[in-house]
């Protein structure tokens, strides 16, 4: 039996769900991992507008560690040499120079330096115009393990135009204990929940707001912070303005169906599922999504989730009062998910990659 493992994660978030979804996916993924018997240390940049937000102070499942700035970072240190492996997440403030020191700590110590993208088609996409706000072609190739919320070709594209030695997908995932199918009141014909993004904008428009213009007798809400002013909401549009992790449950039973928008970098990339995407589906809501490559590898169109190109489509959804055709697709989406998408399977997949990636005693044995 291989002994448990000790990681430390530098990653954007653990405290607060406000405004990213960076949060919810850290703590679905290390609460499992925990339980495998492994040891983990998340470190999270104190900065206000989380400060301002937070609804985790105490996990339990791991030790939460606020720093300051990149001195605090440095003090540290003796925390990341302890170490079995390393693991920098996406957006981390100053991630650059957070990655250098992970993997530099690294080297010296014969351990492993793994970074988390979870915004992988967004972070080539920076990649490619020079923004390296938290990651550098460079420091790709001095990580040992490149673990991607996008699958499928990017992988492949990792390795050999960046040189990552090791790419491995790691999808987003669901707590089934928490994401489970709660009963109550349908308010919403169709709901969307997730942050302000200038590029899921036109998505939302076209799949949720024009809907809601066309059938004024239907309901529908959006929820998420930092939507500018300007936007035309419907009447029957209700807007809410955060939902906690804590209240996605319920938001979603009030749904007889949810609307899942992907990124228009996603889109490109193909095979980035959103943990919305699961969440919703282990609590049983219906689903509609935007079209993208690799979405039948992950719930199959037609039979667990319905796929719509436009308002017509999502009308005809919506107006078709099949209930038990409804309710049979969101029972068969859920068991994909349960069976496949949980955190406990993520986080054994995490395991196998570190000690894949690993050196010394972090190895697996043959």
């Amino acid at each position: 039996m291989s002994r448990p493992l000790d990681l430390v994660v530098l990653g954007l978030s653990l405290s607060s769900s406000w405004g990213n979804g960076h949060a919810t996916t850290y703590r679905a993924l290390l609460r499992a991992f925990a339980a495998r018997g492994h040891r983990v240390t998340f470190l999270e940049r104190d900065v206000p507008w989380y400060a301002a937000h937070r609804d985790l102070a105490d996990p339990g499942y791991c030790d939460l560690v606020l720093y300051g700035d990149l001195a605090n970072l440095a003090d540290l240190t003796p925390r990341l040499e302890a170490a079995d492996a390393v693991m920098v997440g996406s957006y981390v403030p100053d991630g650059v120079a957070v990655g250098e020191m992970a993997t530099r700590i690294a080297r010296r110590t014969g351990r492993v330096a793994a970074f988390y993208d979870i915004d992988t088609p967004v972070t080539l996409a920076k990649l490619a115009r020079g923004d390296h706000e938290y990651l550098t072609p460079d420091l790709i190739r001095s990580y040992d393990l490149y673990l991607s919320f996008t699958g499928g070709p990017t992988l492949a594209r990792l390795e050999r135009e960046y040189g990552a030695p090791m790419a491995r997908a790691l999808y987003c995932s669901v707590d089934p204990e928490h994401y489970a199918p709660r009963t109550g009141p349908l308010r919403y014909d169709l709901s969307y929940l997730g942050t302000y993004s200038p590029d899921r904008q036109p998505t939302l428009e076209r799949l949720l707001i024009e809907p809601a213009r066309r059938a004024p007798r239907l309901s529908f809400a959006v929820a998420g912070p930092q939507y500018p002013d300007g936007i035309d909401w419907p009447a029957n549009v209700a807007r809410l303005d955060h939902v906690g992790p804590a209240d996605h449950p319920a938001f979603y039973a009030a749904s007889r169906y949810t609307l899942n928008v992907t990124r228009a970098d996603m889109i490109a990339a193909g095979y980035s599922p959103s943990v919305r995407l699961f969440e919703a589906a282990a609590c049983g809501t219906p689903l509609i999504s935007d079209a993208w490559d690799g979405l039948d590898t992950v719930l199959t169109p037609g039979r667990e989730i319905l796929v719509a190109a436009g308002p017509e489509a999502v009308l005809a959804v919506l107006t078709d009062r099949d209930e038990a055709a409804r309710t049979a697709r969101a029972a068969a989406a859920r068991a994909r998910v349960l069976a496949h998408h949980t955190a406990a399977c993520r986080a054994a997949e995490l395991e196998i990659a570190l000690r894949e990636a690993g050196a010394g005693g972090v190895r697996a044995a043959p």
